[in-house]
Order: structure tokens, then C-alpha cells, then sequence
């Protein structure tokens, strides 16, 4: 008991000490490394010891014993700050999770939106698995087939599901369509240029500057002259509307929350608010 438990600490001082800092305040450097360890809790590895483990199609399937499938993918929860994170404390496991994400889609013929056990749960919105392949591939991981990564990044964002066809169609997607419509379009735009961005580097031209062009679809769901993301309803403006409000249209959130959400195109958005100054009263606005 004491070896194994003498090697488990070991294995995950390794891990807590590739971050090191200085603080005199015991206290706080014990919150920053329990926060630290609490980011390495997931994703785990799901493969067993021989290397088999069970698909998205529900059958047994083998890797080698030098690769792992890991398993409990949040990605709306954990693309924007844990897997950039990752890509720089997690390297090797960066790509072992994007083999994953491959294998997966081969399985289930999408990549992963919220995987659990071998089971896409199809919870939240989003297929956020491009944002964390295109981060590591631009960040220089890229131990894994990156056509086959593009070739699937573009068949999910393609997929007749979650209103993504009248979404590519009409540029957004209509209340009446689809809930959460509002921040399902966000999202999209999102996933889109990080689809452009790694079809970028591979130069396919014509995929790159399709999914550019969605990427700005953020704009079709912007009120220029109230300043917010809006639902649309049959085409036009739903009303009333309340910035405040959070109801279906929204993703946990609201309007005054998702107005800001155009991680892609920041300079766009600082423009159609007017410029730096009026967005900086506007960000202030969001804060007060």
C-alpha cells in the first residue's frame, strides 16, 4: 500500500510541478495547486490495460498498448480555458484526446459534442472537438492524421442536426427552428473559423474560405442599432426583447452575456459597436 501510495504522489507532483510559483502565503498557493490538480480530474483514460475498450457503436474495439482512449469530454465546458491549458501542461495527452476524438467519429460518424463512457450524451451546443483539434494543430501538436481531422471537422459542421443546415443556408438560425438559437448560431461562427484556420495551414483553399464566410454569421444576429445579439422570428426581429432576459433563445445566459461572444472576429465587434470607445462603455456597461 505504501508503494503504490508513495508512486501516486510522486506521479502527480510530477504533473502539479510543471507550474511552479512563489507565493509566502501558504494558503493561497494550496488553493492555486488544488485548482491546478482539480483541471487534471478529466478527461480520463477508458481504455483498459490490453488496449480495448468500448466504442461509440457499442462495440469492443483494440489500440495498442502505447496509445490510450480517454473518455468524459465536456467540451462546451472545457474549450475555452482547460484544453488551451492542456496544450500547454498536456502535450503528449493533447494528442492522445484528438486520436480519441478521431476514433470516435469513425464510431459514431461525428466528432464528439459531449462524449461519456464511450456514449455521446449530446449534451449543451456547440461541436466544440474543432476548437480543441485546430488549437493544438496551430500550437505545433500534431501527432495524428490531420487530414482525416479536417475531413471530419467539416462533415460534423455539415451534419443535418442542431438546425446546422439552415444555419449554413440562411447564415442564422430562426427561433422557430431550433432552441437556443441565438447562441447555437454564436458557436457556430466560432467552430466555423476554427475549421478555417486549420484548412488554412492543410491549403484548401475553397474550405477555408467557405467556413470564413460563416465565420461572420455573428453579424446576422447583431442589432447594429441597439447593440445586441437578437433573436430573429420568421426572418425578423422576435419581440419584445429584453437584453436581460434569459430564457430559450439562450444558452445559460443571456443576451447581454453572448453579445460578447465573437472570440473569432474582436476587432469586428469593437467596429460595430462604433470603436474602441464606445465598446469600452459598452464592456463597462456589461460589468456595472
Amino acid at each position: 500500500f505504501e508503494k503504490v501510495r508513495a508512486s501516486t504522489v510522486k506521479q502527480w507532483n510530477d504533473e502539479l510541478s510543471k507550474i511552479k510559483i512563489s507565493l509566502e502565503d501558504k494558503e493561497k498557493a494550496t488553493i492555486f495547486y488544488t485548482a491546478l490538480y482539480h483541471s487534471y480530474l478529466a478527461p480520463n483514460i477508458f481504455s483498459d490495460v490490453n488496449g480495448k475498450y468500448r466504442g461509440r457503436d457499442n462495440k469492443i474495439h483494440a489500440i495498442s498498448n502505447d496509445q490510450k482512449q480517454y473518455t468524459v469530454f465536456s467540451l462546451w465546458d472545457t474549450y475555452r480555458a482547460t484544453h488551451p491549458l492542456f496544450t500547454l501542461m498536456q502535450q503528449k495527452r493533447t494528442n492522445e484526446f484528438i486520436k480519441t476524438f478521431l476514433r470516435q467519429f469513425e464510431e459514431g460518424k461525428d466528432l464528439p459534442v459531449w462524449e461519456l463512457a464511450g456514449n455521446e450524451t449530446e449534451c449543451m451546443i456547440g461541436y466544440h472537438s474543432v476548437s480543441v483539434i485546430a488549437d493544438a494543430y496551430l500550437k505545433g501538436i500534431n501527432q495524428f492524421d490531420t487530414t482525416k481531422a479536417l475531413s471530419a471537422m467539416i462533415t460534423t459542421a455539415k451534419l443535418n442536426e442542431y438546425a446546422k443546415i439552415p444555419y449554413a443556408k440562411n447564415g442564422f438560425i430562426d427561433s422557430d427552428q431550433e432552441p437556443e438559437s441565438v447562441s447555437k448560431t454564436l458557436e457556430y461562427a466560432y467552430d466555423d473559423w476554427c475549421i478555417a484556420q486549420m484548412a488554412q495551414i492543410l491549403n484548401k483553399k475553397e474550405d477555408y474560405q467557405y467556413f470564413m464566410m460563416r465565420s461572420q454569421n455573428w453579424k446576422n444576429l447583431f442589432d447594429w442599432e441597439k447593440g445586441f445579439m437578437r433573436p430573429k422570428k420568421n426572418g425578423g426581429w422576435d419581440k419584445p426583447f429584453d437584453p436581460r432576459e434569459v430564457n430559450n433563445n439562450f444558452t445559460e445566459g443571456n443576451s447581454w452575456q453572448y453579445s460578447f461572444f465573437v472570440p473569432q472576429d474582436i476587432e469586428g465587434l469593437i467596429q460595430a459597436h462604433g470603436g474602441k470607445d464606445k465598446f469600452e462603455v459598452k464592456l463597462d456597461a456589461l460589468f456595472n
